[in-house]
């Protein structure tokens, strides 16, 4: 049990009481993920949905987090806390908070933070009254580890839940461990910048710029100040995390100007910079999740704007948002997890006509540097619709939850999908609509190529557009219908070329093109209600399908949250009033995720969320629902959930094709390729991408399963079906009766490439005979050898420098003396103190040999060699004051710069004046020396020195031991080491000087008990003061778990030894503990502490050592699987998915250049402060490089690394049960020691048996094929690159390649146990 810390004066952190954290209560999925790069042809396409509640609770939602490993959610209110299961659509936990008066029981509380924390198994809750609760799930248990007087208003943690960060009411930060354990405490509102603050020279200033047709008044005109903020602000700070937890933003109203400011602090609270003043900054702020930009949004004179800033605190970029100022106002903005999507959370400004406030959600993709407004959600003006909290989901990129004051929970998933036209003929022109809010970008990719923001035409439409589907006739393909935020569909149409529509414009972006553009026909209402009044659920439709001309498919949730239900929706005639007429509902039993159409054969192939796949039978009198069956008769199901399907005829039968989004391909249930990035059908051609950067077409006619799997594993032998892109290509469409085929790059740009199946079937259809197009369309390119070329060594060059030198010196030094002074100058440290002595000492020879050069002569080649400047410096350093004025007089400098000085010098005593000369040339430790020497009367000057330039050993060795100046530097020197909490080695200083009451305090603080007590006695301290310092200095050495050198104090210094023994029953120090009790006979401690104590470890220690054989086991048998699939994948069965979206980095054949970046990770972590830690929190931070989690990148060596871990707990375990089984067998229970012996034995038999299986002897072998070569080609070498390193691990992991070792050599068990 954690005691309180004592008491201090106006604490603002208080630990509370024991009573108070000892009360209790008293009551007792899918998962989609994408592609690190957003492709800016693709829209969010809706897979599921779901919706939960309204949940009978009391009061209201006000704020909620995830409890990922239950797939929960954990929802506050000003009552408590209730746990959410969407499964099963109800509460199944609760807990009040108002029983224990952490929240008051008239509603009136606040919950301004709550977070999961599933390493201890409880979630923490912060009230705006000031207190941080603990509350156990399982146990209900509730813990008040801390409280704020003054209140909070916010409460963050990191993401790597190490740290939290509070905001109190009085505007200070309190930076705190995970164990709520204070670090620092700072003001908000700092008047620093910041370490990172500029250096300004002048060079910008407005004074110096040239100012154009504003005039030179314009360089006098005084800087605005800053308008308050908004009324519409809030005024609570925002809290934002970079991505890695090294920094964290807070945005505040600064309480001088009332405008907000954002200063980002390090985690230690160090602040690192301050905004520049933002006129009309508002509260938002969320930092991206890759770390490169904070945003945040700035209402302007006339626009709304989504600002971003870099750490420094400098603007970065922005985009408007679609609304006039003081229209609505931004609650939040949060980042998706993999940085691709911005979700802006917004409600209207309040409106004395209108009490009702709307609520929205907008989500932004950026892409070829323009934002792109992809989802609309309106949430409506009621009161049960209106949002109270938004998050997305920390595990799963592209999962939105949200939470609404009606009690109602919705979840959202979407993926990235291509809406483009599907007709064949040569006509259409193979549209690809691209949502941009109110706008969809059309580009006719048969008439232009180019990429958006640019577009062929676009349509405007009144709201922004959440969805876009084609017609499903090919021969209407072009024709395609809209949905919008506000629930309408409207419908435009290719044909009649006489009608003109002002809402559809020709390009985008300035690129325009001849085209016949469509025009709007009609506009349909979509009426969505949830039973009760108005919907909850702004997306209520999902996977919109065009079937017919007036027949629409649609799907929503159904009355279970693992139903769904299919929509037949119906315009013409039938549509009164404008509204679609609901034809039809058919239920189904389970949740769809997909929903493709084949209008060949007119079959609706529908996918359930656990792979099952169910033909709709649309056209029948009942539309009904039957199993996919395969031509087996076996049902058809995905062996994952698919992102992306389609219907394809395969040799005469039809069949479903699926892609996840770990690039697994599916025809039916068969897995025929696991390297697939995109694909898409065309005529008789499956088209596909893959990892290994190629194109694959393949014909589907006169063909089968089985053929096109083989096709698909023997992907790299060269034929017409195969050709390489670049690396990171999708399919973005095909050119209908042509060979174009669109790829877009991972830049953004796209690519036309004619593919040779393609090319080769349209030859085919006109020449009776073939031609090899590979050889005479496509050349074999020419590649060239390149040397790489090694830097010289520097060595080299001093080692050269100095055999010359000796040549010449022992052939004739006065014929070669510029040859030798060269020789100094040109080393690698350049030796110009021994050139200038040279030349003085040819300044003093008095006839200079016939071939040899004078004094002048040599010191006019030196300064040829080296900078004037320099060269005066090191003359100055020769003390010669000749020297230096012939030096000076040589460079030509102004002799009123350096007369004067060299006259000051010349006045000085010697050393003073050698201190003074090394002090200007910065030879500070030289200049210590030569004033030590001055005497007593210049010592204050020398200790100042001595603590400016940290030269404290230096000045030890200047004085004796005995004399004052030496205790002086000593004690000064004690103090800086003080500061930088190096404490022992300040007391050993303070020691040796004399100062023991200064040395006391440091070895206290250190820990070091026994020179504590060695000072004590040098203090003189009586027996009752060495009593309560012994007792002291017990209580730090048990939080150290030290628990034997505690007990020794207590036994010999404060006289205690009833303590020491329960001290030692702590640490599990069973013979020492025994050896106290029967030297002070108190028998009596072995019925009442030591036996209970020995029966209870016992127990723990069989309950960890049966947890430590099941972890065992099951990461072994991860590990066996993990290693089977890096085979497969090193055997090319199976594409590697490495980090950092590789296939980003190598952008075309040419790049073939593997930069130090492709082995990084999202960050740099080669920060200052975190190397300043000690090396146990180094290794901790480089641990988390590896993760457990499934289908990560290092998972082997992460499960390595814990199999490692697990096995040394229990071989450390051996020395700890030998004492208890001695102590268990000494009081008689036999049974219970042989139980724990057993349990030992047979773990480490485990291990011993599974170590050639874990650590194979060729695990250390590293593939080294070459991979370079006249043949070879970027994506060849890149390939090659990538598959040594899934074989090699990184030089750091190394050591997890080595077993760890079993001592067999200790004797820990008991032989009268066998």
């Amino acid at each position: 049990m954690r005691l309180p810390a004592a008491p201090v004066a106006a604490p603002r952190w208080q630990r509370p009481s024991p009573e108070r954290r000892r009360r209790r209560a008293l009551f007792g999925g899918l998962h989609f993920s994408s592609s690190c790069v957003a492709d800016t042809m693709r829209n969010l396409k809706l897979l599921h949905t779901r919706e939960h509640g309204p949940v009978p609770a009391l009061g209201s939602p006000q704020c909620f987090c995830l409890r990922a490993d239950q797939g929960t959610l954990l929802i506050g209110s000003e009552y408590g806390i209730l746990e959410l299961d969407p499964a099963i659509r109800g509460v199944t936990n609760e807990i009040s908070l108002t029983v224990d008066g952490f929240l008051p029981e008239d509603g009136s509380g606040h919950i301004v933070g709550i977070e999961d924390l599933p390493d201890e198994e409880c979630v923490c809750v912060a009230t705006a009254a000031g207190d941080v609760i603990l509350c156990n799930l399982s146990t209900k248990q509730l813990e008040c580890v801390g409280s704020v007087d003054t209140g909070l208003t916010t409460m963050s943690w990191s993401p790597d839940q190490e740290l939290v960060l509070l905001v109190t009411g009085q505007q200070t930060l309190i930076m705190m461990t995970k164990d709520f354990e204070p670090i620092t405490e700072r003001e908000i509102h700092q008047d620093d910048f910041g370490e990172r603050k500029f250096i300004t020279v002048g060079w910008g200033k407005k004074e110096t710029q040239f100012h154009g047709s504003e005039g030179k008044q314009a360089a006098h005109r005084k800087q605005t100040e800053v308008p308050p903020a908004s009324s519409s602000d809030d005024g609570r700070p925002r809290v934002t995390w970079r991505g890695d937890g090294q920094f964290v933003a807070v945005s505040a109203i600064c309480p001088q100007t009332g405008a907000r400011k954002v200063r980002v602090w390090s985690r230690e609270l160090v602040l690192q910079s301050t905004s520049e003043p933002i006129p009309g900054l508002e509260q938002a702020l969320a930092w991206k999740p890759s770390g490169s930009l904070i945003a945040s949004t700035q209402e302007k004179p006339n626009k709304h704007d989504v600002v971003f800033f870099e750490k420094n605190g400098l603007l970065h970029g922005e985009f408007t948002l679609p609304f006039q100022k003081g229209q609505a106002k931004v609650n939040e903005l949060l980042w998706n997890l993999d940085s691709s999507i911005l979700a802006v959370w917004l409600e209207d400004l309040k409106n004395e006509k209108n009490s009702g406030t709307n609520t929205y959600v907008q989500l932004w993709t950026v892409g070829n540097y323009h934002w792109y407004l992809k989802q609309s959600l309106h949430f409506g003006s009621a009161e049960k619709s209106q949002l109270v909290s938004l998050r997305w989901d920390p595990e799963i990129p592209y999962r939105l939850h949200a939470l609404c004051r009606g009690w109602h929970a919705l979840c959202y998933d979407w993926h990235w999908s291509t809406d483009r036209s599907t007709g064949e003929e040569s006509r259409l022109v193979a549209n690809v609509a691209v949502i941009d809010g109110d706008k969809v970008l059309v580009t006719a990719f048969q008439h232009s190529v180019v990429p958006p923001p640019m577009c062929t035409f676009q349509l405007q439409l009144q709201q922004a557009v959440n969805q876009v589907a084609f017609h499903t006739d090919p021969a209407k393909s072009a024709d395609l219908a809209v949905l919008d935020a506000s629930n309408r569909i409207s419908i435009y149409r290719v044909g009649d070329g006489t009608v003109k529509d002002p809402t559809v414009t020709l390009g985008g972006s300035g690129f325009k093109a001849s085209v016949e553009t469509p025009h709007l026909e009609k506009t349909y209402r979509v009426e969505v209600c949830c039973g009760k009044g108005k919907q909850v659920n702004p997306l209520a439709f999902r996977l919109f399908t065009w079937l017919q001309d007036d027949t629409f498919l649609a799907v929503s949730q159904g009355q279970l949250a693992t139903h769904s239900v299919i929509h037949h929706l119906t315009g013409g005639p039938e549509a009164e009033g404008g509204c679609l007429y609901l034809r039809l509902s058919v239920p189904v039993d389970g949740d769809v995720i997909s929903l493709c159409y084949n209008p060949k054969t007119r079959a609706v192939a529908l996918q359930l969320t656990d792979g099952r796949i169910l033909k709709y039978l649309c056209e029948a009198p009942t539309p009904a629902l039957e199993p996919w069956t395969s031509s087996s008769g076996s049902a058809v199901r995905f062996p994952s959930p698919c992102v992306q399907t389609a219907l394809a005829v395969i040799g005469g039968e039809e069949a479903i094709l699926g892609l996840t989004e770990r690039c697994r391909f599916f025809i039916n249930d068969v897995e025929v390729a696991s390297n697939i990035t995109s694909f898409a059908i065309y005529d008789e051609f499956l088209l596909v991408t893959t990892h290994s950067h190629t194109c694959q077409c393949v014909s589907l006619r006169d063909t089968s399963l089985k053929v096109l799997q083989a096709g698909f594993s023997s992907s790299s032998t060269p034929n017409e079906t195969l050709r390489k892109v670049e690396r990171g290509s999708r399919i973005v469409t095909v050119v209908p009766q042509d060979t174009k085929l669109i790829l877009q790059m991972p830049r953004g740009n796209l690519e036309t490439v004619h593919h040779r199946a393609l090319v080769l079937a349209q030859i085919r259809k006109w020449l009776d005979r073939e031609e090899d197009f590979t050889k005479t369309m496509y050349p074999s390119p020419v590649l060239s050898n390149v040397q790489l070329q090694q830097c010289p060594d520097q060595k080299k060059v001093d080692l050269i420098c100095d055999a010359m030198r000796a040549a010449m010196e022992n052939i004739n030094p006065q014929k070669y003396c510029l040859s030798i002074l060269t020789s100094h100058v040109k080393k690698s440290t350049p030796e110009l103190e021994i050139a200038l002595q040279k030349v003085h000492e040819l300044r003093e020879t008095v006839s200079p040999a016939a071939e040899g050069v004078t004094a002048e002569a040599a010191l006019k080649y030196l300064l040829f060699l080296v900078d004037v400047n320099e060269l005066y410096n090191h003359s100055l350093g020769t003390y010669d004051f000749d020297l230096v004025v012939m030096v000076a007089e040589k460079s030509q400098k102004d002799p009123k710069e350096y007369l004067p000085f060299l006259n000051t010098l010349r006045k000085m005593e010697t050393n003073y004046q050698r201190y003074t000369i090394d002090k200007y040339l910065k030879r500070y430790k030289k200049a210590l020396c030569h004033l030590s020497k001055c005497g007593p009367e210049h010592f204050s000057e020398f200790l100042n020195l001595v603590k400016d330039q940290n030269l404290y050993n230096e000045a030890l060795k200047l004085y004796p031991p005995d004399t004052p100046e030496h205790k002086a530097v000593g004690s000064a020197f004690g103090e800086h080491l003080n500061q930088k909490h190096l404490y022992e080695q300040a007391g050993l200083i303070f020691a040796r000087c004399g100062a023991f009451e200064r040395a006391l305090d440091a070895f206290l603080s250190s820990g070091s008990w026994q020179l504590a007590l060695c000072m004590a006695s040098r203090l003189g301290y009586t027996a009752d003061q060495l009593a309560g310092l012994a007792r002291s200095l017990a209580g730090k050495l048990v939080e150290q778990k030290k628990h034997a050198e505690a007990a020794i104090l207590l036994e010999q210094y404060a006289q205690d030894y009833e303590e020491a023994v329960l001290l030692l029953l702590e640490g599990t120090i069973w013979e020492e503990a025994l050896r106290l009790i029967h030297k002070y006979g108190r028998l009596d401690i072995l019925e009442t502490n030591f036996k209970p104590a020995i029966l209870e470890a016992q127990r723990n220690y069989l309950v960890f050592l049966e947890s430590q054989k099941t972890t065992f086991t099951r990461h072994r048998k991860r590990l066996l699987v993990v290693r089977e699939l890096k085979e497969q994948a090193r055997q090319g069965l199976l594409d590697d998915e490495t980090p950092n979206c590789l296939e980003a980095d190598l952008i075309s054949e040419t790049s073939s250049i593997v930069t130090a970046s492709d082995m990084s990770g999202k960050y740099s972590h080669s920060n200052s402060r975190i190397s300043a830690r000690s090396s146990k929190n180094r290794r901790k931070a480089e641990r988390k490089r590896h993760s457990l989690k499934e289908g990560s990148p290092l998972e082997d060596l992460a499960l390595l690394e814990a199999l490692g871990e697990n096995i040394r707990t229990t071989e450390n375990m051996k020395g700890e049960v030998h004492s208890l089984l001695k102590g268990l067998v000494l009081f008689g229970y036999d049974e219970l020691a042989r139980q724990l012996q057993q349990a030992l034995e047979e773990a480490l038999q485990l291990i011993e048996r599974s170590l050639p299986e874990i650590w194979t002897t060729d695990l250390q072998q590293n593939p080294a094929n070459p991979v370079l070569g006249p043949n070879s080609t970027a994506n060849s070498i890149m390939a090659a690159y990538q598959q040594q390193r899934i074989a090699a691990p990184a030089a750091q992991d190394a050591e997890l390649l080595i077993p760890p070792k079993l001592n067999k050599n200790i004797q820990w068990k008991l032989n009268l146990l066998q």
